[in-house]
């Protein structure tokens, strides 16, 4: 079900945005961002469809190219020198490599801003107020309380040369990867005007668990698989979820996040067994 469901999932998001960027033209603005938006796994666009579908909403595609383009926003800037210093993206030249640094900073911007135009258009849904609260959550979910605050902390570490504790490593993970992904969960019951708890604490444990299995491709990861390098955590002396826990702990570790995650959905009931199929597609995956 999820094979079928995150394939479909993809081919929509896809289409949503070769639908989005068709005026646009060959200036390196247009090119770049139509480059950016192309492949990947498009989880936490899934994510925003399986959960608005099991909530009984059709119209959830924008708020699915919403999370995906300041998903591939945050990648873009990740990549630069000034960050994470990356050459490869899904198997491709980072964006910085095949332009300019200029031109990378730009593209992400305006992804940035492209999902928040898309939370706020009218056809995202009928009530404005849900329309404001998807952008509201997006920003809480995007900025200095989420996905750029554990970056920044994230960077901070590194620069300072001291490795995070354990449970320092925990709280930067939930919100430089797992604040976007609990958004895309919660998109659902957001459109649905529905109870979140049970997406809320599904993705919580999703979100950790897709960093962990991220630490644990890291150190045993095939690159040409995974489309970029491997090996830069230990070649940083970066303290992770392996470096602490060890490879088996840490797969340990995911195992039982997923079952948490699992455990959250049991009041969808069967409906749920895409999102279930979906957590263990997380520590199984091979990029």
């Amino acid at each position: 079900m999820f094979d079928s469901g995150l394939s479909q999932a993809q081919d929509r998001i896809a289409a949503g945005f070769a639908d989005l960027f068709a005026a646009g033209g060959e200036a390196p603005l247009d090119a770049g961002m139509r480059y950016a938006t192309r492949g990947g796994k498009r989880l936490r666009g899934y994510l925003v469809l399986e959960g608005a579908r099991l909530h009984g909403v059709e119209a959830a595609l924008n708020p699915a190219l919403a999370i995906e383009a300041v998903h591939a926003y945050s990648l873009v800037h990740d990549d630069l020198p000034a960050m994470d210093d990356d050459d490869l993206r899904r198997g491709q030249p980072t964006l910085h490599r095949k332009w300019d640094e200029a031109t990378a900073i730009l593209v992400g911007d305006a992804l940035q801003a492209l999902g928040f135009e898309l939370c706020l258009a009218p056809e995202t849904h009928a009530d404005p107020a849900v329309r404001a609260d998807l952008a509201l959550s997006l920003a809480r979910a995007a900025g200095a309380g989420g996905m750029v605050r554990g970056q920044a902390l994230d960077i901070a570490a590194e620069s300072a040369g001291t490795p995070l504790s354990l449970a320092e490593i925990t709280a930067l993970q939930a919100g430089k990867t797992g604040a976007l992904i609990s958004w895309a969960a919660e998109a659902g019951p957001r459109l649905a005007g529905a109870e979140r708890g049970p997406m809320r604490a599904y993705a919580a444990a999703l979100g950790l668990a897709f960093q962990i299995a991220d630490d644990i491709l890291d150190v045993e990861g095939d690159a040409a698989a995974m489309g970029k390098a491997a090996g830069k955590d230990a070649a940083r002396g970066k303290a992770t979820f392996v470096s602490h826990l060890g490879l088996d702990g840490a797969r340990a570790r995911a195992r039982s996040l997923i079952e948490e995650a699992e455990a959250a959905l049991a009041p969808y009931g069967a409906e749920a067994r895409g999102l279930i199929e979906a957590a263990r597609f997380v520590i199984a995956r091979k990029s």
